[in-house]
């Protein structure tokens, strides 16, 4: 319960915290400048995760996820997928945003590529790093292992499920934990049956928890559909799969 009331308390802290543990990295696909953050303990040669934000861009729980894993021993870059200019600024915005991220699913994988090169840059070791994302980033996650990403694993919180029927479910070699809300009123049941059979498909390392009496956005304390109990659950379940399968 301690983990769970620190990791809430960050989010109510000002931007001062984030700003000492976080040092901004700007890198570029194309002209396009992107603006990711990596905790303090970067250039340490240490495992490596990287964390794919929600639909707003980066968000104070991105920023708390990275410097819990900080925490824990590992190098924490996070990803700026849309780019200076391009952060949504309301809802409509982000949706329109993400949503044609997940239509041109390559556009996507190469955002989430260009971050673990930065990753790497940062320290990380390179045959030790995952993947987590939260919502659209749960999404991300998932793209990382379908583009054969190289990862160890990806960590997919309250992500879509959904893929284009039309592509060609292939071989995965990423493990992949999903953690599932089980009242996520954007996830449809088939969707779910979906993402089983591809996993199974591709011999995929997988497992999806799910979480009962949770909306989409559980595990953020910002959200009126946050549960601290099933949030700290996810995020032990985080610790326990990085821990497996990056130390």
């Amino acid at each position: 319960m301690i983990r769970s009331l620190l990791l809430a308390g960050l989010f109510m802290v000002s931007g001062t915290l984030f700003s000492q543990n976080l040092k901004k990295v700007s890198y570029k696909d194309g002209v396009q400048k992107l603006n990711g953050l990596v905790t303090s303990n970067a250039g340490k040669k240490l495992p490596g995760v990287l964390i794919l934000p929600a639909w707003m861009g980066i968000d104070d729980e991105a920023k708390a996820a990275a410097i819990e894993l900080e925490k824990q021993g590992y190098i924490a870059f996070i990803a700026d997928i849309y780019g200076e200019g391009n952060i949504p600024t309301d809802y409509p915005s982000a949706g329109k945003a993400a949503g044609s991220y997940k239509q041109n699913f390559e556009a996507y994988q190469k955002r989430i590529s260009l971050a673990l090169e930065e990753l790497k840059k940062n320290g990380a070791n390179p045959e030790k790093i995952a993947v987590i994302g939260y919502c659209f980033g749960g999404s991300g996650a998932l793209e990382a292992a379908r583009g054969k990403l190289p990862v160890v694993g990806v960590v997919s919180i309250h992500g879509g499920l959904a893929k284009d029927p039309a592509r060609v479910n292939d071989a995965i070699s990423a493990k992949i934990l999903v953690e599932h809300p089980a009242d996520d009123e954007s996830v449809k049941p088939e969707d779910y049956v979906q993402l089983v059979n591809e996993m199974n498909d591709g011999k995929a390392d997988w497992q999806i928890i799910t979480y009962a009496n949770s909306k989409h956005t559980f595990t953020n304390p910002e959200s009126k559909d946050y549960n601290p109990v099933m949030a700290k659950r996810a995020w032990d379940h985080t610790l326990m799969f990085l821990k497996e399968i990056l130390k």
